[in-house]
C-alpha cells in the first residue's frame, strides 16, 4: 500500500458510495488507474466491505458496554465464540492484564443487558465478568488511520 493507496482509501472513507470518477477528480489520478487500485486493495483483503454507518441510538440501542471477562486458563477461544453468536455483540477481543477478554456490545435497555450478562455467565468457562456502562462518547473513530 503507498500513499496513492491511502488517498483512495480517504476519500472512501468520506463516502464509501462516491463514484470512482468522482474520487479521481478529488485525488487527481485518472478513473482507471482509482478502479484498478479498489480492485487490488480487495483482492488483497485491505478493503473487506462497504457497510451503512448507523446510529445506533436513533434505532434505540441506548446502552453501550464493554465487558470484561474472566476465562477458564485454556478455554478462551470456545467462550469467546459462543458469547461472539450474540446479536448484541459486535467486538470481541483477547486482552492483557487482569481480564483475558473485552466485549463490546449494545442494548436497548437495562433488562437486555441483565439477560444478557447472566446468560454469559452461564456459558462454560466463564468464570466472571466486569461491566462499564459508557455514559458519552466523547470521540468514536469509525475508519482507519492512514
Amino acid at each position: 500500500m503507498d500513499k496513492l493507496d491511502a488517498k483512495i482509501i480517504e476519500a472512501l472513507n468520506e463516502n464509501a458510495r462516491k463514484s470512482f470518477r468522482k474520487v479521481s477528480r478529488d485525488i487527481g489520478v485518472s478513473l482507471s488507474t482509482v478502479a484498478n487500485r479498489v480492485k487490488r486493495l480487495e483482492e488483497n483483503g485491505v478493503i473487506t466491505s462497504y457497510i451503512p454507518l448507523i446510529d445506533a441510538q436513533k434505532i434505540g440501542y441506548d446502552l453501550l458496554a464493554i465487558i470484561n471477562i474472566r476465562i477458564s486458563h485454556g478455554k478462551l477461544i470456545e467462550a469467546q465464540e459462543m458469547i461472539a453468536k450474540d446479536p448484541h455483540v459486535f467486538s470481541v477481543y483477547d486482552i492483557t492484564g487482569e481480564w483475558d477478554s473485552m466485549i463490546i456490545a449494545r442494548f436497548k435497555n437495562r433488562a437486555t443487558l441483565n439477560t444478557f450478562l447472566k446468560t454469559v455467565l452461564t456459558i462454560k468457562n466463564v468464570e466472571r465478568t466486569n461491566s462499564h456502562l459508557v455514559l458519552n462518547i466523547v470521540k468514536e473513530e469509525k475508519r482507519i488511520l492512514l
